[in-house]
C-alpha cells in the first residue's frame, strides 16, 4: 500500500484549486455522487482502539469502517455475544456505519485442507458481521502458487467462494472479493473467478490497483468487473493529479452505475491519533474535490 503525508494533500488541494489538473469530467446524469467516504483500518488507524477510531471518524467525516482483522479495534471472531452487542452499540452511538470485516481468508492454496480451513474461517466472519449488523466480509485471492495451472486455480477459488456465498446468503451477509494478488488482481482474471463462482451473494471489492490502468484510464477494466462491484478500496488520491491513477474518472464511473455505498480509504502508513485525524481531514477534502468531477 502507498504511504501518504498531510503535505502531499495540501499540495494536491492547491493544484485542484488553481485548476492545475485535467478539466472536470461531466457527472453521469448530472447527479451528485451517492457514495460516501469510509475507511479500512489498514493501515491509518490500525493502532487505535475502537472508541478512538469511532471518535476520529465522526470528527473528520468518515462515514463507515471496515475492520481489518488483527488490528487494535478488537473486532474479531473471538468476541462473545455480549461483546458483539457492545460493539454494535458503540457504532450506533457514534453514528458510524459498521461496513463489515476485512478478513485474510484466501483460497488459492494447492492444499485442499488449507482451502477448507479458510472457507470455515470465512463462515465465522460471516457470523460476526451478522451479529454486529454489518454488510460484508472481505476475502481475497493472494496470488498464484508457484508452478500452478492458473485456470485450475481460478476455478478452485471460484468454487470455494460459492460455499462462502451460501453461508453469506443464509445470514444476509455479502462476500466481497478483493481484487488482490499477483495475477489474480488482473481484472480479466478476477472476472473469470467471478464467473466460476456465480453466486448472487458474492461480489468484488474494487481495489484501485495499478493493473487497473490502461492508457491512463480504468474504464475498460471497470467495465469487466462492474456487474460485481459491491465495495471499493481507494488509496493515494494524490495519484490522480500525478497521472498515476485516475480517481476522478473512477468516481465518475461509480456515479454512472449508481454506486451508493462507500469508497474505503486503504493506505499503508499508520499514524498516531492526532496525526491520523489531520490525515483524514486532508484526505476527505481531496476526496470531496475529486468526487465532484
Amino acid at each position: 500500500m502507498n504511504t501518504l503525508s498531510r503535505r502531499s494533500f495540501l499540495a494536491a488541494g492547491a493544484a485542484l484549486a488553481s485548476g492545475g489538473v485535467c478539466p472536470p469530467l461531466t457527472q453521469a446524469a448530472d447527479e451528485a455522487a451517492k457514495f460516501k467516504l469510509g475507511t479500512v483500518t489498514y493501515n491509518v488507524p490500525q493502532n487505535w482502539d475502537l472508541p478512538t477510531l469511532l471518535k476520529v471518524c465522526k470528527q473528520t467525516g468518515i462515514a463507515a469502517v471496515e475492520c481489518r482483522t488483527t488490528h487494535k479495534h478488537g473486532v474479531e471472531r473471538t468476541l462473545t455475544a455480549d461483546q458483539r452487542k457492545d460493539v454494535k452499540k458503540q457504532f450506533a452511538d457514534a453514528g458510524i456505519v459498521f461496513w463489515g470485516c476485512g478478513s485474510v481468508c484466501e483460497f488459492q492454496s494447492t492444499d485442499a485442507a488449507v482451502v477448507k480451513k479458510n472457507v470455515e474461517d470465512c463462515k465465522e466472519f460471516v457470523k460476526l458481521v451478522h451479529d454486529i449488523g454489518g454488510t460484508g466480509v472481505k476475502v481475497r485471492p493472494n496470488g498464484m502458487p508457484k508452478g500452478a495451472d492458473e485456470q485450475k486455480i481460478f476455478e478452485q477459488i471460484g468454487k470455494a467462494l460459492q460455499e462462502c456465498g451460501k453461508a453469506g446468503a443464509d445470514a444476509g451477509i455479502e462476500i466481497c472479493v478483493e481484487v488482490h494478488g499477483a495475477i489474480t488482481q488482473i481484472p480479466k482474471n478476477m472476472k473469470t473467478i467471478m464467473e466460476v463462482c456465480g453466486h448472487k451473494s458474492v461480489g468484488v471489492t474494487w481495489n484501485s490497483n495499478p493493473t487497473d490502468v490502461e492508457n491512463k484510464s480504468v474504464a475498460a477494466n471497470f467495465a469487466l468487473l462492474k456487474p460485481w462491484i459491491r465495495s471499493v478500496h481507494i488509496n493515494d488520491l494524490t495519484n490522480d493529479a500525478a497521472g498515476k491513477y485516475p480517481y476522478r474518472e473512477l468516481f465518475k464511473l461509480l456515479r454512472g452505475i449508481g454506486y451508493d455505498r462507500y469508497t474505503m480509504c486503504e493506505v499503508g502508513k499508520s499514524y498516531d491519533v492526532a496525526e491520523g485525524a489531520e490525515f483524514f481531514k486532508g484526505y476527505k477534502k481531496l476526496w470531496d474535490e475529486l468526487v465532484k468531477g
